[in-house]
């Protein structure tokens, strides 16, 4: 047999719940999403595809925070900062004033995050996965679901799409673009992993490894050709445990998180990149690493880009160098612009710090923009609200947007905005926004 067939099982029912909000996808997004939501008194579900709470920060082993300071005040308040205070409680050689690139704890995070939704309310389905969304003429009424029980449905008066990847809300019609203008380019992927039973003392005094240090051992390394796997510079690196240090290190390039073949093939490229990394660090760096031993990679991909949708209003980089404000906004953003550099940008230098701060825009203290709601809210969808690194904005602002500490900002407008719209018969453009703005500044939100 050649071609492909179709194959079509015989038709049955399936259990249907209803709800007021479904949030699908468990990462920083839609875990504040899910406990605003319930929050506020919505009938609230959460649907994670894996099994713990926290995307990026723990099943991806992402080993540190971007920061929650715009160098002169935190901004990211509310349940992102609830969040990030209770992760922090555990790293237990963490100076409490550190706030920026602060070390993360995975396992303890994943408590934090089980805990944050849990108290708010919400019910939580693991190891669950989208499998099909029902929409009729811009309103979702179902989206199926896929688990260990079989196939279900939910529906809901209000979906948030918090899945990174814009799943739900392109499977019910939204249009989007990924890349650039051309649809080419997404930025590369990292598979991130830790190393534990590194020497501590040789760490502390150690060489730093980030390319912004142009003695970095991992310009030698990577000229060397005796790790052809690690094919750039790029390696940031926190001690995120006694003895265990964790990297966002190494690119993957020609990755795209919604083909599944692709996953694959980064995954497994990713944990052989890992392994040469620790060989690499023991030749290099041997008082420090000598001795480690790679314990883990992340059962997640540090994806950085796929779709971004199409929403009410893209957020453009004329935007982000105005440090605009707007009537609707709901947080703040201060993060630098952080476009990770295409392949064919890295021969000449293997991805210095001059090429980084070519594609660099930084702010100066103090200094921050406005994300409106709008950008959360799909075009051609009504009873949708979208959350995290697939907002609607240009390519060059998603390099900036698509971080922790915004997306939990982001998750916490979408969770209360949901609840609201939720009252209104499901149209999230119905809502208030002036209310919703009151109402997160009720719960700490930094909106001045």
């Amino acid at each position: 047999m050649g071609g492909m067939d179709t194959y079509l099982p015989a038709a049955r029912p399936i259990p249907c719940t209803a709800y007021d909000v479904v949030v699908v996808g468990g990462g920083p997004s839609g875990c504040t999403a899910a406990a605003a939501a319930a929050r506020a008194g919505a009938r609230t579900l959460l649907v994670e595809a894996s099994g713990c709470l926290g995307g990026m920060g723990t099943s991806a082993l992402v080993p540190a925070w971007c920061p929650f300071t715009d160098k002169q005040q935190v901004i990211y308040r509310g349940l992102a900062w609830t969040v990030f205070d209770r992760a922090r409680q555990g790293v237990k050689h963490l100076n409490k004033d550190w706030l920026d690139w602060t070390p993360i704890d995975a396992e303890r995070l994943k408590r934090v995050y089980d805990d944050l939704v849990s108290e708010a309310g919400a019910e939580v389905v693991f190891h669950t996965q989208l499998a099909q969304v029902d929409a009729d003429g811009g309103t979702v009424r179902a989206a199926v679901l896929c688990n260990k029980a079989g196939l279900s449905a939910v529906t809901a008066r209000v979906f948030i799409d918090c899945t990174g990847d814009a799943d739900l809300a392109v499977w019910a019609g939204a249009t989007y673009v990924k890349g650039n203008a051309a649809g080419e380019r997404l930025m590369p992927a990292t598979h991130c992993f830790q190393l534990c039973n590194v020497d501590e003392d040789g760490y502390r005094h150690g060489p730093t490894l980030h390319p912004g240090n142009p003695a970095s051992p991992m310009y030698a390394i990577v000229k060397s050709g005796r790790y052809p796997l690690i094919p750039d510079t790029h390696c940031c690196d926190s001690k995120v445990g006694p003895g265990v240090v964790g990297f966002n290190a190494g690119h993957i390039w020609d990755f795209d998180n919604t083909d599944p073949r692709s996953q694959a093939r980064a995954l497994m490229l990713g944990r052989r990149m890992a392994a040469q990394f620790r060989e690499a660090l023991a030749e290099a760096i041997p008082a420090a690493y000598a001795n480690a031993h790679l314990v883990q990679t992340g059962s997640l991909i540090g994806t950085r880009e796929t779709r971004r949708i199409h929403g009410d209003y893209e957020l453009t980089l004329d935007d982000y160098l105005a440090r605009r404000s707007f009537d609707d906004e709901i947080c703040r953003n201060s993060y630098f612009i952080d476009v990770h550099h295409a392949k064919d940008e890295i021969s000449a230098d293997y991805g210095s710090a001059e090429l980084f701060e070519k594609r660099t825009f930084r702010y100066a203290p103090g200094e921050s923009h406005g994300i409106p709601y709008r950008c959360l809210v799909p075009r051609s969808l009504r009873n949708v609200l979208v959350a995290g690194r697939s907002i609607s904005c240009q390519q060059v602002v998603q390099g900036s947007i698509r971080v922790m500490p915004v997306c939990l900002s982001m998750g916490e407008a979408a969770g209360a905005a949901a609840a609201m719209a939720a009252g209104l018969g499901g149209d999230v453009r119905a809502i208030d926004v002036q209310s919703l703005r009151g109402n997160l500044r009720t719960h700490g939100a930094y909106l001045p």
